[in-house]
């Protein structure tokens, strides 16, 4: 029993490879970003949410959670191609720890409702809830604002984008997984 439970917990080859394959794309796509304010507009969700979709939660938290810790270690990978610890801890930092908490929610609704699109965008927008919850929380304390300071400038500007997002992920995210799934190139990663 205990044999089974390491085995599960480590990952083979192939997820170690996917796992890492997402993380590059993220390095790839999330720096890309138009500035608005305080808060640049970014591909992060968009690619966080297609890696949870494809991967599966597992895979999907721990490729974003890569992709942060070598933002973190001073790779340019943040949105507009910054890099660092003081991107983290700043004050839009918060909206990159609840990046994982996206994931993890959706990632669980996703998992449970892979033929219920409704319950995949249901735990996109609670994770989404949560990351702006974080972000605008440490958004407030690190420049010592309002909520609604922080909200009109962290979190309205960006709704009607994110929920673009998401429609976008649910509209091609199953038929890309079903499409990688037929051709061998994607396997049961959520194991």
């Amino acid at each position: 029993m205990e044999n089974e439970v390491r085995s599960k917990n480590k990952l083979s080859v192939y997820q170690m490879a996917v796992t890492a394959l997402m993380a590059a794309l993220m390095c790839v796509l999330c720096p890309l970003s138009i500035p608005i304010g305080p808060i640049p507009v970014s591909l992060s969700i968009f690619i966080i949410l297609f890696s949870v979709y494809i991967l599966g939660t597992r895979l999907g938290v721990l490729s974003y959670v890569i992709y942060l810790l070598l933002g973190v270690a001073g790779l340019p990978v943040f949105s507009g191609g910054e890099g660092g610890i003081g991107k983290l801890i700043g004050p839009t930092g918060g909206y990159l720890i609840g990046f994982i908490f996206l994931a993890l929610i959706a990632g669980i609704f996703i998992e449970k409702g892979r033929s219920k699109i409704w319950l995949s965008v249901v735990g996109m927008l609670i994770g989404l809830f949560v990351d702006y919850l974080l972000g605008t929380a440490w958004f407030v304390i690190s420049m010592k604002t309002t909520v609604a300071y922080a909200l009109s400038v962290c979190v309205v500007p960006f709704i009607p984008i994110d929920l673009a997002k998401i429609l976008i992920v649910v509209a091609i995210g199953p038929v890309l997984r079903k499409g990688l799934n037929k051709a061998g190139l994607i396997q049961n990663t959520a194991n």
